[in-house]
Parts: C-alpha cells; structure tokens; sequence
C-alpha cells in the first residue's frame, strides 16, 4: 500500500470534521424518528423490547457488538503486557469511577430532587428518581465505551484493560456502594445481566476480533503491512458501526416514545442532574489526564468510560427494587436516553481538543 494511503488511514484526525458534522444531524433525526415511531407502531417496539434476557435486550445488544467489533479488531494482545509501563489512565479512570461518580451522583440527586425541584414532585417520587440516578452512578459503563473510545482513535487495548478492570472491580463493589447510598441492608445483584453482557459486550466480540486481526496480519507480508491491513479493515467497517449506533438511537427512543411524550415535564427534571453529572465527570477526568500529562488517545477514552454508564445493570437492579413502573426505574431509562446525546457531544469535544495533549 502506498505511503499515500497508508496515512489517511491510520492519521488520527483522518475524517473527524465530515463523521462529526453529519452524525450529530442523522442522530438528531433518529432521536425524533425514534419517538414518532414509538408512538406510532406501538405494538413493533413492544415486540422488540419483549426480546430480552436478563434485561439485555437481544436487538440492541446486536447493534452494540456491531460498533464494538471494530475496536476489538484493533486490540493488540502483544501490548498489552505493556500497559502496566502508563498505569496513569488507569489510576484515574478507577478514581473517578469509584472514588468521586457515585458519590457526586448522589449527592446531585438530593440536591435537585430535595431542594431545587422540591416543589414541583411529591417527596415519595422525589426518593425514587434519587435512587435511580445512584444506581447510574455506581454502574460503570462495560459496552458503548468502545464506540467512544473508536470515534476519538483511543488506544484500543488500553481501553479493553481499563473496561475489564472495572468489570472486575464492580463485581465487588458495585452491591456496597448502592447499599450504602440507598440505605439499604442487601443489594440483590443481577449476576445474568453483569455475566450475559460482559460475554455479549467484551468476551464474544474480543474473540473474534482476535480472530480477524490474527487473518489479517497472517496475510501481510511484516508488522507494517498487517497493521495497515487492519486499518483498512476497520475503515471498510465505519459504515456498519454507524448505522448500527444510528439504529441503536431509533430503538431506545422508540421503546420510550410514549414514556417522552407522556411525562415530558419529569424526563427534563431527571435529565438536569444526569447532564450536570455527566458534562462535570468528563471535565473533571479530562483536566486531570491533561495536568497529568497522559496522552490524549489514552486521556480521552479514560474520561468517557467515567461519563458513561451500565444501563442495562441499572434498570434490571431498578426494577427489582422498586418495580417496572417506578420513579426509580423511570429515572434509569432518563440515563440512557440522555447518554448518547451527551456522549457525542463530549466526543466532539475531545476530538477538537486533540491538540491539548501529547501523543503517544
């Protein structure tokens, strides 16, 4: 391949401006395509939304591995024995996961809901909506972090050891900290939701990312020419990976089309604390891997994973403590709703800021 090509393909800013521009308006039209439709074919969103495990939906988790898969291709295992030699993104990915989200998350919760917004919801629901944006905090995010970390060129297998870390870390963590936060004296937690989509989300598409690179470099003559046939490999799969996310907006609108038309007054109400959560998290991380010197295509990933969060944990968790049809659960599907937006955001921010950092 020419020097010429090999270039466009593997620069990092190769395409930013044109991706950003017109997938801002094409999920701005799926996000209005998504309520329409879900008020409109009612009956085909249910069927959808019926299709689900351990409160994974099937469809969406389809979609996901569709934009994760890409990612994967470009996790190279041979470095990752190295990624113990810049443990400083890690450090600060699992401060701010564990350390400071779940108790700035709180804390937000009683201040709108307590205070600010006290006078417009009954104290009963003002409890729950607390208790569901605490169950977004403490949950990390396992899945769409990898179609963050692909649209800023993160690092791809450093971004695969700081998701896995926090994988393992929830496991253990995440039961006390909601318990402590809610007050409450036991947190049963979904072990098939947390299992079934680490498997569907990180395990299945790693292996057969593996499996694919693997094919790649074994057809290329050096290290050079395998590492660009696996960036023309993920270029031809950009297409794929952004009708699946434009698909995925459509769906997870559509599912609560009739919820956002219904109670557009209290889903603005929750979206405040979760935008205020979300916009002071990925800043907060962000200065703090720029004042630490980390390199951006390791800082950026490192301050979306903090921003991002574990939905599907979230709402199963909601809906075992406090039924399907409760303030608390509501306030989980607010989170998902509000993410992708605020996460394409933040994207765009990151890729513009690209020049803040050192590359590595």
């Amino acid at each position: 391949m020419s020097d010429h090509v090999l270039q466009s393909a593997e620069s990092p800013t190769a395409g930013i401006g044109f991706f950003e521009k017109w997938l801002s308006v094409w999920v701005a039209l799926c996000i209005v395509a998504g309520i329409a439709a879900g008020n409109l074919l009612p009956g085909l969103f249910g069927f959808l939304a019926s299709l689900e495990y351990a409160s994974v939906n099937m469809v969406v988790a389809v979609l996901i591995w569709a934009m994760v898969f890409p990612m994967m291709v470009n996790v190279d295992f041979a470095s990752l024995s190295h990624v113990g030699d810049r443990p400083k993104g890690l450090v600060l990915t699992l401060a701010v996961n564990w350390l400071i989200k779940p108790f700035t998350m709180a804390a937000l919760g009683v201040l709108f809901f307590k205070h600010v917004f006290a006078g417009f919801i009954p104290p009963a629901d003002a409890e729950h909506y607390i208790a569901g944006l605490i169950l977004l905090g403490a949950a990390p995010c396992t899945a769409m972090v990898f179609v963050w970390s692909q649209m800023t060129r993160g690092d791809a297998t450093y971004t695969l050891v700081q998701v896995s870390v926090n994988d393992v870390i929830m496991v253990f963590a995440f039961a006390p900290i909601v318990a402590l936060l809610l007050g409450v004296t036991s947190i049963a937690v979904p072990w098939s939701t947390l299992i079934i989509s680490t498997l569907l989300y990180v395990v299945v598409p790693l292996i057969a990312g593996a499996w694919v690179r693997h094919r790649l470099v074994a057809r290329s003559k050096g290290e050079a020419g395998g590492q660009a046939a696996v960036a023309r490999f993920t270029e031809r799969l950009k297409p794929v990976s952004v009708l699946g996310l434009l698909a995925t907006v459509v769906l997870l609108f559509g599912f609560q089309g009739d919820v956002i038309v219904s109670r557009p007054f209290i889903i603005v109400l929750i979206a405040v604390p979760l935008l205020v959560q979300s916009y002071g998290i990925f800043f907060l991380a962000y200065g703090a891997a720029k004042a630490w010197k980390v390199p951006f295509n390791v800082a950026a990933p490192c301050a979306l994973i903090g921003t991002s969060n574990f939905f599907e944990l979230a709402v199963a968790v909601a809906i075992s403590l406090f039924g399907l049809h409760s303030g608390a659960a509501l306030a989980t599907v607010v989170g998902v709703l509000v993410e992708v937006p605020v996460m394409l955001s933040l994207v765009a921010f990151a890729n513009r800021t690209r020049h803040w950092f050192d590359q590595a």
